[in-house]
């Protein structure tokens, strides 16, 4: 049987569960996508998993209820668990916004296997970015269930990084996320 030893040991690295979480317009994907480009450059397997690649597939059959919420992060912990078992490095993009169901991924998979980052950027800030316009509809009542405006986010008091993605630039914000991950043993050759 091949193992995910076996994998680690052709690959070069070990894999894991790189979860960014944060309001909407934080930049946890812009982010994600930016650190996958240097790990992958680096030789490194990895995937992206984030709203634009699950919600339109996998989760295309859920709304944005507590219960619905639960179950899009649910099948995205099943399947990036089966990813580091095959030996690659998710970077799992999603707002995630309640506590509970962030621990409950981390539970699914073995300590240190679950690296959670904090997209830390203000709501004004992300509102005022405001890619898609969601914040605008959301305050216009035409969204209802938007996390920040009509339904909760619940910052993370468990997470291993905060990066400050509404303050910093882009390429800073990548060097700390390369340069902490390190601390979880996901090198950089």
């Amino acid at each position: 049987m091949v193992t995910r030893m076996h994998r680690k040991k052709q690959n070069g690295h070990r894999s894991a569960i790189i979860w960014f979480t944060g309001l909407s317009g934080s930049g946890k994907s812009t982010l994600a996508h930016a650190v996958e480009k240097i790990l992958h450059q680096s030789g490194h397997k990895t995937f992206v998993m984030d709203g634009d690649n699950i919600r339109h597939g996998l989760c295309d059959d859920l709304g944005f209820s507590k219960e619905e919420r639960y179950e899009n992060i649910r099948r995205v912990g099943e399947t990036a668990k089966l990813f580091i078992e095959a030996g690659v490095i998710v970077l799992a993009a999603f707002i995630s916004p309640y506590r509970a169901h962030r621990e409950y991924i981390r539970g699914m998979v073995q300590q240190n296997d679950f690296i959670e980052i904090y997209c830390n950027a203000s709501l004004e800030i992300c509102e005022a970015r405001d890619p898609k316009g969601s914040y605008k509809k959301a305050r216009m009542g035409e969204i209802t269930e938007f996390t920040g405006i009509s339904a909760p986010y619940e910052p993370s008091k468990n997470h291993e990084i905060t990066v400050p993605t509404g303050t910093k630039e882009l390429n800073a914000c990548v060097q700390q996320v390369i340069t902490e991950l390190i601390k979880y043993d996901i090198t950089i050759p």
